[in-house]
């Protein structure tokens, strides 16, 4: 791969405002029941606004972000459509689809709009509702639940076709990268099985401390319940199968309905508002087609060089690690890739409970896309949402112990999209 270049921004932005609902399913939770994607959207939106001490009317522009609009929700200019939710009629906005990416390209576009000068204060947010698909010819909160049918033909649109394979024979990587890394390290297939679950069992403890999390049930919960003696027996159970050589149910995203939005200013302006400021020190990117084996790897190799090179960081100035793990091993790879874990060495930091909410090295304090729920392109902002909270110190029940003031974010989307912002709180 030939390295991509990364410059600084003409002026720095910063992070003035978030909001974000609640992740959950539209279909099955009665307090989400008959919220549509313009509400999702708009209440993220206001939410915001509010944090932030702004009204729509100071807003300069706004941008729209969803994996995919005219599957989920029969809608081909969402950005319009949506507009009126949030009081931003009349104003400049775009839509973009990264895949789940998407939420993390939504602040690089609103960080690059208001670095070069054109806007001042920018709305940027994504919404999806990919628990179900609308209902042809009805209203917007009549849906349907989702099959696998409904999501296989689309899901086969994230490669070009051209001369690969339909998805079901192609390389969609759910084992690929774990299988690289257990071959290096020589683990045995039941250290994979004991990682992975105690990824799973500390993203469930930090989701049961958040409110905004889809599945707040504790495994030693559910471990009574079924008649195990303690959540690692559940976990490793029946009730908890495998769906690949390596992930079992509990290692998959769990597919969400939601919505979250951030506000961007110049970092000069920031002090006038309502909360304390954070700033956007650099963003990597870099793309690289699904069939590429080993893409993720290569991709979040590339973004993590660009990040640090841009921001002049090291892996050890970076507090807390946030990463896109609806493949759950991403967590741990990822985290090792970019340093933020020893190399070869991360997985018994996980069995420690290192890698944990409350342990000294936090990943995904949220409870990660397994816990959290997965909204696909609203995912990465809600990222986005948890690292703010967390570098404010107003996250709550669970809070990070370690005081942190530099976050980086591995975003990762449709196998073949990586972006990696790095924020730090503005003193």
């Amino acid at each position: 791969m030939v390295p991509g270049k990364v410059g600084k921004y003409s002026r720095s932005v910063s992070i003035i405002g978030i909001g974000a609902t609640p992740f959950g399913d539209t279909g099955q939770d009665p307090e989400l029941e008959g919220i549509t994607e313009g509400e999702f959207f708009g209440a993220a939106a206001l939410m915001a606004m509010e944090d932030a001490g702004l009204e729509p009317r100071d807003i300069d522009f706004f941008y729209h972000g969803s994996a995919n609009p005219k599957f989920f929700n029969n809608a081909a200019t969402p950005n319009m459509q949506v507009a009126e939710w949030f009081g931003m009629r009349g104003k400049g906005s775009v839509h973009h689809s990264e895949a789940c990416c998407t939420g993390y390209v939504a602040l690089q576009q609103a960080v690059n709009d208001v670095a070069s000068g054109a806007h001042d204060i920018v709305l940027t947010g994504c919404v999806e509702m990919s628990c179900g698909l609308p209902l042809p010819g009805k209203p917007a909160h009549l849906r349907r639940p989702l099959t696998t049918e409904d999501m296989i033909p689309d899901l086969e649109a994230i490669m070009d076709r051209a001369y690969t394979r339909a998805l079901g024979s192609g390389h969609i990587g759910q084992d690929d990268w774990i299988d690289l890394y257990r071959t290096q390290y020589g683990l045995t297939d039941e250290q994979v099985d004991e990682v992975l679950n105690t990824m799973s069992y500390h993203g469930r403890r930090a989701a049961a401390l958040n409110p905004l999390a889809m599945f707040r049930t504790l495994f030693e919960e559910l471990a009574k319940e079924h008649g195990f003696a303690g959540p690692m027996e559940y976990l490793r159970s029946a009730y908890n199968p495998k769906t690949t050589q390596y992930l079992r149910v509990t290692g998959n995203a769990a597919s969400a309905d939601g919505a979250a939005c951030a506000i961007v200013c110049p970092t000069g302006m920031a002090h006038q508002f309502k909360q304390k400021a954070v700033e956007i020190l650099g963003i990597g990117s870099s793309c690289l087609e699904l069939m590429r084996p080993h893409n993720e790897m290569e991709i979040t190799k590339e973004a993590g060089r660009q990040a640090y090179e841009v921001t002049g960081l090291k892996p050890e100035d970076i507090d807390l690690l946030l990463v896109n793990d609806f493949v759950l091993p991403s967590q741990l790879l990822a985290a090792e890739e970019l340093g933020y874990l020893p190399r070869g060495e991360g997985w018994k930091w996980v069995l420690e409970g290192r890698t944990a909410f409350d342990g000294d090295r936090p990943i995904n304090p949220h409870g990660g896309r397994t816990s959290y729920g997965h909204a696909y392109g609203a995912s990465g902002m809600a990222d986005i949402y948890e690292a703010v909270l967390q570098l404010r110190g107003q996250a709550g029940a669970h809070q990070v112990k370690n005081s942190p003031k530099t976050a980086m974010l591995r975003g990762f989307g449709g196998g073949q999209n990586c972006c990696i912002p790095v924020l730090r709180t503005v003193d």
